[in-house]
C-alpha cells in the first residue's frame, strides 16, 4: 500500500531513487521503493530503456507495456511539463526516476517537483543512494559545511581556473568542495587536480560508490602524487578539503 497522500488533489509525486551502478537492488534500495513502483502507472524518466530496466528489477511482475513513461531530461522545456504531469493534476499518483541516485539532486526533476508544489499535491522523497552524500560520509572531510559544484568547465583556461579556485576555497574556508566529470574524463580531471592543487590539500576520490568496484580514499595531494589513481572509466566524485 502506498503512503497516504494528504494534498488538495489527493495525488502524490514520488521521487524514486535508482541504483548508482551495477549492484543488487536490495543493497541500496529499501523494500518501500519496490512497493511504490508496483502501484504506479505513470512515470517521468530520463531515459526510457534504463527506466524500464530498473522498474523491472524493482517489480519483476509488473507489465511494462501498461505503464506510461514521459521523458524528463535536460532537454525538456518548462512549457512541456504541464502535459507530462497531467495525470498528477487529475489526481493520479506519479513517480520520477533519474538515471542514477536520487531525482532532482544533481539530476533532472526539480522543475517537476516545483510544478507539483504549484499543483498543491504531496511530494514524497523515497530513501535511496546519493553519491555525493555517501562520498562525503566516507571522506573524513568537513560534513558540516560543504558545497556540490557539479561538472567543471570542459575547456581550459576556465577549467584550470576553477580547479585552482576550488582548491583555494577548500583551504581557506574549510568548506568541502565536491565536483565531478563524465566517466571518460575523470582520469584527466584527477591528473589536473593532483598537478594544480596545493600539496597539503586533502583529496578524496570516490569511484563506483555502492558498486563492487567501489574505491573511496582520502589522502593529501602530495600523497596522491606518489601513488597515482589507476585509470577507470566509472562514475567518480572528487572532494577537496583540509
Amino acid at each position: 500500500m502506498l503512503p497516504a497522500a494528504h494534498s488538495n488533489r489527493g495525488a502524490t509525486l514520488f521521487l524514486i531513487p535508482n541504483l548508482l551502478g551495477e549492484a543488487p537492488v536490495d543493497s541500496s534500495l529499501p523494500p518501500l521503493v519496490s512497493r511504490v513502483v508496483r502501484e504506479l502507472k505513470y512515470f517521468l524518466v530520463e531515459e526510457e530503456k534504463s527506466a524500464r530496466r530498473i522498474i523491472k528489477l524493482l517489480a519483476p511482475d509488473i507489465q511494462i507495456r501498461e505503464l506510461r513513461l514521459g521523458v524528463l531530461n535536460e532537454h525538456t522545456k518548462p512549457s512541456e511539463l504541464a502535459a507530462l504531469m497531467s495525470p498528477l493534476a487529475q489526481g493520479v499518483n506519479m513517480g520520477i526516476i533519474s538515471e542514477a541516485g536520487c531525482p532532482a539532486v544533481a539530476d533532472p526533476g526539480s522543475d517537476a517537483v516545483r510544478r507539483a508544489h504549484q499543483l498543491g499535491v504531496k511530494v514524497v522523497p523515497l530513501v535511496g543512494p546519493c553519491s555525493m552524500i555517501l562520498a562525503l560520509m566516507a571522506s573524513g572531510l568537513n560534513g558540516q559545511c560543504w558545497r556540490f559544484r557539479g561538472y567543471l568547465p570542459v575547456e581550459n583556461p576556465a577549467r584550470e581556473r576553477e580547479i585552482k579556485r576550488l582548491d583555494q576555497e577548500a583551504r581557506s574556508s574549510g568548506e568541502t568542495q565536491i565536483f565531478m566529470d563524465t566517466p571518460y574524463r575523470s582520469h584527466r580531471l584527477y591528473g589536473e587536480i593532483v598537478s594544480m592543487c596545493h600539496p597539503e590539500t586533502l583529496l578524496c576520490v570516490a569511484q563506483g560508490v555502492t558498486t563492487p568496484s567501489e574505491l573511496i580514499r582520502t589522502s593529501s595531494i602530495e600523497e596522491w602524487r606518489h601513488e597515482p589513481l589507476p585509470p577507470a572509466k566509472i562514475p567518480t566524485l572528487f572532494l577537496l578539503g583540509r
